[in-house]
């Protein structure tokens, strides 16, 4: 079987979790004997990858080239097209613009998007639909807090040249990964008649609430009431997509996610730390939908029982100001660290110094991070209004918005060893379960009921 897969990021540049489970899964797929053309919406600046082909689609200036680029022998597999779109949906528009129009000072995605440049007009895509007025819904108060105008000029953008890539290619299914890929999915999919399965880590409303971008919630409604197959990655965000986007129920599949086991090699040196103090750990994008506030409140209440507890937050995101702001309000900023965005041998770094692991969600598709903090034997705290919460047993649960419970479950296990122990000896051993290869044989399933669906069924 040959899969065009479609997604917007991929180890080692990654900004969330996407990044991790499309490589998980693409590995998975792979060992399976699946063969994957992996399409990036940016020039790829990585190491080796051997087990998945990775493209990006050519510049609008080449869209006439019968074949892609290729690089060297350096990066065996590795098939690498520079292109003028750039995908950054954790950015807000303000931040967006500002990088763009920088033109690659601040960061490599954006190397092809001319100084100053005006993005191409969406108005009258047949994809997207008619442009805002203005050219940027986000301009509206309340509305699109994470994306701008810009941003869905460079998703149809990525949608045209996805579809000329499938037009050269040879594949059996089309496996689109979150919204930003759905239109290019979309196009694919008329333009070859193969069927189109979507991959659902978020929704809008796990990202904004109540207060969702209309224009981001049209695009997944297509999405999902276009593709022949949904997977959804937790059985909480297939609740959403049946309650809120009217999905039909027979064609949406649950497939959670997985973990990679630890590399177990010489860590690396840890900073200097009072041997008596203990650290929690915040590992994750720092937005409203991760709950960074009430990790805080917690933390308050924590260190008036013990204070001898130091709070890392680790990652970044809109509301990192007001999140350092918060905790100097609050008369705790001195047992706060923030790290900034972590990756790679950081990553394990700091998992190597962590006591304790804490995801607050409010609203969590699924949620990585506490598995790879499980599977470097750390113990974990988890929102119950998380998908991963319906997989995971040796865990501590509780709801997002109980601070007074998060801090009793935080200073029982920093008080506690034989508890601690507990949670992460069988908490190891529970990781050790979901391997990506038997969410990989999943989609494979997913995959087979898509081609055999009927000619009428959507995407055909």
């Amino acid at each position: 079987m040959k899969v065009l897969m479609l997604g917007w990021e991929f180890p080692p540049y990654i900004s969330g979790g996407l990044g991790t489970a499309c490589h998980g899964l693409t590995k998975g797929l792979t060992q399976l004997g699946v063969q994957v053309l992996f399409v990036l919406p940016r020039a790829v600046y990585a190491p080796k990858q051997s087990h998945v082909t990775l493209l990006t689609p050519r510049p609008s200036g080449a869209e006439d080239a019968e074949e892609p680029a290729s690089y060297s022998d350096e990066i065996p597999n590795l098939r690498i097209q520079e292109v003028d779109v750039a995908l950054r949906p954790y950015l807000t528009p303000e931040t967006y613009l500002g990088q763009a129009t920088t033109a690659g000072t601040l960061d490599p995605a954006f190397q092809s998007f001319p100084a100053g440049a005006a993005a191409p007009s969406t108005k009258g895509s047949p994809i997207l639909g008619p442009e805002e007025p203005g050219g940027r819904q986000a301009d509206q108060p309340g509305v699109g807090a994470h994306y701008g105008g810009d941003m869905f000029a460079e998703i149809e953008r990525y949608a045209r040249l996805a579809t000329m890539i499938a037009r050269r290619e040879q594949f059996d299914v089309i496996h689109a990964h979150d919204w930003m890929t759905y239109p290019a999915g979309v196009a694919a999919a008329r333009q070859s008649g193969k069927p189109l399965v979507i991959h659902v880590h978020s929704t809008e409303f796990d990202r904004s609430g109540e207060h969702v971008n209309q224009r981001i919630y049209d695009i997944e409604r297509m999405g999902v009431h276009t593709a022949r197959r949904v997977i959804a990655v937790s059985f909480l965000t297939r609740n959403v997509l049946l309650s809120r986007y009217g999905a039909d129920p027979d064609r949406v599949t649950v497939v959670y996610n997985a973990i990679e086991p630890a590399n177990d090699g010489a860590p690396a040196p840890l900073p200097t730390i009072r041997r008596d103090e203990k650290i929690v750990l915040f590992l994750g994008r720092i937005t409203m939908q991760k709950g960074p506030e009430y990790f805080l409140a917690a933390a308050k209440k924590v260190l008036e029982r013990m204070p001898n507890v130091r709070f890392i937050m680790a990652g970044s995101g809109d509301m990192v100001r007001r999140t350092v702001e918060m905790a100097a309000e609050m008369g705790i900023g001195h047992k706060v660290l923030f790290t900034g965005f972590l990756r790679g041998n950081d990553v394990a770094r700091v998992f190597k110094m962590a006591d304790l692991y804490v995801m607050p969600s409010v609203s969590e598709p699924f949620g990585i991070a506490p598995l790879e903090a499980m599977s470097h034997d750390v113990p974990a705290i988890i929102s119950k209004q998380s998908g991963v919460s319906e997989v995971l047993k040796h865990v501590l649960k509780v709801d997002f918005w109980d601070i007074n419970e998060m801090a009793n479950k935080i200073v029982a296990v920093l008080r506690h060893p034989p508890l601690q122990r507990t949670l992460q000896i069988h908490g190891s051993f529970e990781v050790t379960r979901l391997r990506w290869q038997d969410s990989a044989g999943k989609c494979i399933e997913v995959y087979e009921q898509a081609a055999r669906a009927p000619e009428g069924c959507p995407a055909a």
